[in-house]
């Protein structure tokens, strides 16, 4: 029988960040290793710190989390204090990832605390970490508690917001990605881990405004595709074809744009393959003017090109789209013609 572990708490609301420590005193913690992002977050630590020393719980590690990898994961939680009850993990991927990972070697319950909404990855099974310069995505623990004040992520900046998005309509191709390998190889799909993905999708493209009510959407969104990943036992109903395009871009890049930016790329192109879904992709990213943190840092065409022919090579027996042909005469008629890409690739 298959045991499913989901987040027993869940605020995704306005002033979340501050009443954190109201929220572990209620689950009995009193001593926490809090691990934080590097970079400009002091006034979000502060707050945090505040909110904390009110309610009588102790910090006793803070740590700033420079890079997501398996040696300094390795490191702080070799470090933890004796005593230490929790693992929160705040800020960006970095240090979630971070955080989570620490929290599964220790044993210890993980409560996440994103200050934006720019992938599903605070509230997933899995931690991306780099070990000796590659990325790995290992085995973690989902958290036991969710706090995504709205307020902060409303203000996070606009890229991080459209990562975000682009992270959340790349579950459309996952699912479809998920649906061809059982009909072309018999791979099990769990009906309704891939409904619960889909319906999260359908939520928020019903309202994809950047306010507070839209914050709530995405954040819950993002939260209930890492639970559908826990339910599934695999990543399929969040990531196939358009995940395997942007890892590939992150190996050929010495510095990769922001992942959803990436995934939401490779979605658009990836349901052109499945002449599917594809009118339900552009409508949201353009609504929400994704194109625009795009076109600022824009993916030269030759790199697309190296990755749409690396991607089908990453991940054996993960059977996609791009197992099935050669995909990139397609591509490069779309890269070069679609005027939804124009400034969103640069010519060779």
């Amino acid at each position: 029988m298959q045991t499913v572990s989901i987040p027993s708490l869940v605020r995704i609301k306005p002033g979340v960040l501050d009443r954190v420590g109201i929220y572990l005193r209620r689950e009995q913690i009193s001593r926490v290793a809090l691990l934080v992002s590097a970079g400009p977050v002091e006034e979000l630590l502060r707050r945090m710190q505040e909110g904390l020393q009110r309610e009588a719980v102790d910090a006793v590690q803070t740590a700033m989390v420079a890079e997501a990898s398996f040696e300094q994961a390795m490191r702080l939680f070799a470090e933890l204090p004796a005593g230490c009850q929790a693992i929160v993990g705040m800020g960006g991927g970095r240090a979630l990832d971070t955080a989570k990972y620490v929290a599964f070697l220790a044993g210890l319950p993980y409560y996440a605390v994103p200050t934006s909404l720019s992938n599903d990855g605070y509230c997933s099974p899995r931690s991306s970490l780099t070990l000796e310069g590659g990325r790995k995505s290992l085995a973690a623990r989902l958290p036991v508690g969710v706090l995504v004040d709205t307020e902060v992520c409303l203000h996070a900046p606009l890229p991080l917001w459209h990562s975000g998005v682009g992270d959340l309509i790349a579950k459309v191709t996952a699912i479809l990605d998920w649906k061809l390998a059982f009909h072309e190889r018999g791979v099990p799909v769990n009906d309704f881990a891939a409904l619960l993905s889909d319906a999260t999708v359908s939520q928020f493209v019903s309202r994809p405004s950047r306010d507070l009510e839209g914050m709530r959407l995405l954040g819950t969104a993002l939260m209930l595709n890492g639970i559908a990943m826990e339910i599934a036992g695999s990543s399929r109903p969040a990531s196939g074809s358009e995940h395997l395009i942007s890892h590939a871009l992150d190996l050929l890049s010495p510095h990769p744009r922001l992942h959803g930016l990436q995934v939401g790329l490779a979605t658009y192109l990836v349901s052109h393959l499945h002449q599917r879904e594809t009118t339900r992709i552009a409508t949201l990213l353009d609504t929400t003017h994704f194109w625009d943190s795009l076109r600022a840092n824009p993916i030269p065409l030759a790199d697309l090109k190296q990755a749409l022919r690396l991607a089908p090579t990453l991940k054996e027996d993960f059977f996609t789209i791009l197992s099935t042909r050669d995909c990139l005469p397609e591509m490069e008629t779309l890269l070069t013609t679609d005027p939804r890409l124009e400034g969103c690739v640069t010519s060779d």
